[in-house]
């Protein structure tokens, strides 16, 4: 989250049980190296007080639109010139009708409407009942908000205080500091259709077993992410790997190196851009037993035949719209030794511009890593970071040179 370094962010609760989310969210958004100034309705005080908000985000908690503690009592004024963003969360249904009728008899919705609009985004994370959620006034005003220029960061599927389950949950603190990051990250992929491979691949032997490798898939999610937050559209074909998927990105779970290719064939008839980060087993067993192979107590080990798996990259690379400057591929290689050797041979091999080299033992399952970018013209190393860190690294890499290579 170092995009919301120092950052200067001014909270607005409003009525509703999810406040005690919002706690959370001040010690992320401070841990993350923002600044936050709460404000809150008196609605909000009956669900958290105050007292939490200012021992959290180390300021006074403001609430009323006749607070003497500003020089010119215009503290609507004055807090809104000093903020990056104004953030709701939460933003019940009253809140909402407020901003979209532009009423403003309260500090919280005053403070919205005094905002300078084209310098200070108003970003909204609503909280209700599933059916004050649904109801067309609600929608109506969801809608107006949008056109005014507000961020509505939608709303999570759960149980409700009330006992029910449905949408209008507020956001998890945790997904609202994942849109926060997207929402400051500069839209480098912008209009980009980005398709990634990650994580291992399984080749059964039988039901029970098979042959598969150490990765962990973190990097391939780590450039979802970045990839989602750069303003790209995102789909993420995974191996089995246990991994939240990034938010806003879509995942399809594969198992076996033929069904990624096969999924991959399929999704990369709409890719601009194609980055294989999965390890794919180079070979599979030839054929795959129908029921567990069981120890006889002969002593004899089974005899397995293997036999080569498909190359994923290299088949994307040669298709027409990769030959054609339509898709841009990107490869992966984790190797033992011998790293720049090696990844300039694959990249040669392969056939692609962009080859992206680590030490495949000093980073599976790790959530740092360190990464050699080789091309035609050389290498560039990436020192030992995080993950999502390197990821953004590459992702404005990847962005810079697609418009080195269309000539914008």
């Amino acid at each position: 989250m170092q995009i919301l370094a120092g950052k200067h962010l001014v909270l607005g609760l409003s009525g509703g049980i999810a406040c005690y989310k919002s706690a959370e969210l001040v010690r992320l958004l401070a841990k993350a190296g923002a600044s936050v100034q709460v404000v809150m309705t008196e609605a909000a005080e009956q669900f958290i007080t105050p007292v939490t908000m200012q021992a959290l985000s180390g300021r006074a908690v403001y609430g009323s639109q006749w607070d003497a503690r500003e020089a010119n009592n215009m503290a609507h004024i004055n807090l809104s010139r000093e903020a990056d963003a104004v953030l709701i969360a939460p933003c019940s249904a009253d809140f909402l009708a407020r901003l979209a009728q532009g009423r403003c008899d309260e500090l919280l919705s005053l403070l919205c409407l005094a905002r300078p609009i084209e310098r200070v985004p108003l970003l909204l994370a609503p909280a209700m009942n599933r059916e004050m959620w649904a109801h067309p006034a609600t929608q109506r005003n969801l809608a107006q908000v949008a056109r005014d220029g507000a961020a509505v960061l939608g709303v999570g599927c759960g149980e409700q205080a009330c006992g029910e389950t449905g949408d209008g949950r507020m956001l998890e603190p945790a997904e609202i500091m994942e849109e926060l990051a997207a929402f400051f990250t500069p839209k480098l992929l912008a209009g980009e259709q980005v398709l990634i491979t990650a994580g291992p691949t399984f080749e059964a032997i039988d039901p029970v077993r098979g042959i598969t490798n150490l990765s962990s898939g973190k990097m391939g999610f780590a450039i979802a992410r970045a990839a989602r937050q750069a303003g790209a559209e995102v789909t993420l074909v995974s191996g089995p790997v246990h991994l939240p998927t990034p938010r806003g990105v879509r995942r399809i779970p594969v198992d076996s190196a033929r069904k990624m290719l096969e999924t991959v064939t399929s999704q990369a008839q709409k890719a601009s851009i194609f980055i294989a980060t999965a390890a794919v087993a180079d070979w599979r067993p030839a054929s795959s037993a129908e029921h567990k192979i069981k120890k006889d107590g002969s002593g004899q080990v089974p005899t397995l035949a293997f036999v080569e798996n498909p190359d994923i990259l290299a088949s994307v690379a040669a298709s027409a719209r990769a030959q054609s400057g339509q898709l841009y591929c990107v490869g992966f290689a984790a190797e033992s030794e011998n790293l720049l050797e090696h990844a300039a041979a694959k990249r040669a091999r392969k056939g692609v511009p962009l080859l992206v080299g680590n030490i495949g033992p000093d980073t599976f399952g790790q959530d740092d890593n360190a990464l050699l970018l080789v091309d035609a013209g050389g290498h560039r190393e990436l020192p030992r970071a995080s993950k999502i860190e390197l990821a953004r690294q590459l992702v404005a890499d990847i962005a810079a040179r697609l418009r080195h290579t269309r000539g914008a």
